[in-house]
């Protein structure tokens, strides 16, 4: 009951504060989430993304005891994808499963950007982390790394390589830079399109991530002439590094992270990177990036900024020195 001693102006200003009490953050992020969550991928189905984003939200269904949806949102190298995340409410119910293309390479292939990787984002976790592989047609007569670089020599501007996002253009042009050569670009909508091309003689060779070409490798249907990383793929172990098959100095890997609008609630994100990280050092999850030829990671959302830093400079000085013309 109202007490008149109490004063009006009082006590409007107590049910001022109630209400605020009521939708603060933190009692807000109590009954989160109380809907269904929704991965947004910037890729078509059959690319890292599109499996990263799977396995998490079949594991995260399972932990908050409601449903994730993945929607697949490709084209316009990743644009349409991080518009559509960045339009919805930034209550934490809409997560941008990103990659080293759009929170990371494509600073360095655009003279503006639509949108800031690192200020329009809040990072949740990194999930996964591959290296590239240079793959060409299984039934070519390109068999090891140094008769595709023979060829790409002979032949200048005849040579192509297909790319399903802009991280793959720039490993494919600093392979250009390391080589001495000039092979050309083609681009795809994803993964699962290159590899099709490749297999298919459409293109002659491409950088694809070993978890979306491990199984056409072992199949016969892609050669794999070399893992763009200081060590080999315990998944391809067949397949030689870089340096190995003579051509130091390529070292290029893909990665998924999870990201939120920056606008989201600290408490919300904080709990959906808390969930993220569980679910990444589940022996399951390392398991299932192993079989991949892939590695779990779980560094949180204070690695993730850093290491997303680190990749943007790598980048624009890779781009940089291969002389790339911006978009």
């Amino acid at each position: 009951m109202f007490n008149p001693r109490f004063g009006r102006r009082r006590a409007l200003a107590l049910c001022a504060a109630l209400l605020g009490c009521a939708a603060s953050p933190a009692l807000l992020a109590q009954d989160f989430p109380s809907k269904p969550l929704k991965f947004i991928v910037p890729f078509g189905p059959g690319s890292g993304t599109d499996t990263s984003a799977r396995y998490y939200a079949k594991k995260l269904q399972m932990l908050i005891g409601q449903p994730v949806v993945v929607e697949n949102r490709p084209g316009g190298n990743g644009f349409i994808a991080v518009k559509q995340t960045l339009a919805a409410p930034a209550d934490g119910y809409t997560v941008f499963i990103g990659s080293n293309s759009t929170l990371a390479v494509n600073t360095a292939l655009f003279k503006a950007l639509p949108y800031d990787p690192q200020k329009d984002f809040t990072p949740l976790t990194m999930m996964m982390r591959a290296p590239a592989v240079v793959v060409a047609p299984g039934d070519a007569d390109t068999k090891q790394l140094k008769d595709l670089v023979a060829k790409a020599q002979a032949s200048p501007g005849k040579i192509n390589f297909g790319a399903g996002s802009a991280g793959y253009q720039l490993m494919g042009e600093l392979f250009n830079d390391v080589a001495k050569v000039q092979t050309v670009h083609v681009p795809f909508k994803g993964a699962g399109e290159v590899a099709t091309a490749v297999a298919g003689h459409t293109v002659d060779y491409a950088f694809a991530e070993a978890t979306s070409v491990q199984e056409l490798i072992k199949a016969g249907r892609l050669t794999g002439l070399a893992v763009a990383s200081d060590s080999r793929v315990a998944a391809l172990p067949n397949v030689p590094t870089a340096r190995e098959a003579g051509l130091p100095g390529i070292e290029a890997y893909t990665w998924v992270g999870a990201m939120v609008s920056s606008k989201t609630p600290e408490d919300i994100s904080a709990k959906l990177a808390g969930w993220f990280m569980q679910i990444a050092v589940e022996p399951e999850t390392q398991q299932f990036y192993a079989n991949l030829g892939a590695t779990a990671m779980s560094g949180g959302p204070a690695q993730m900024r850093k290491f997303q830093a680190d990749e943007i400079a790598l980048w624009k000085r890779i781009a940089t020195q291969a002389k790339i013309e911006l978009q």
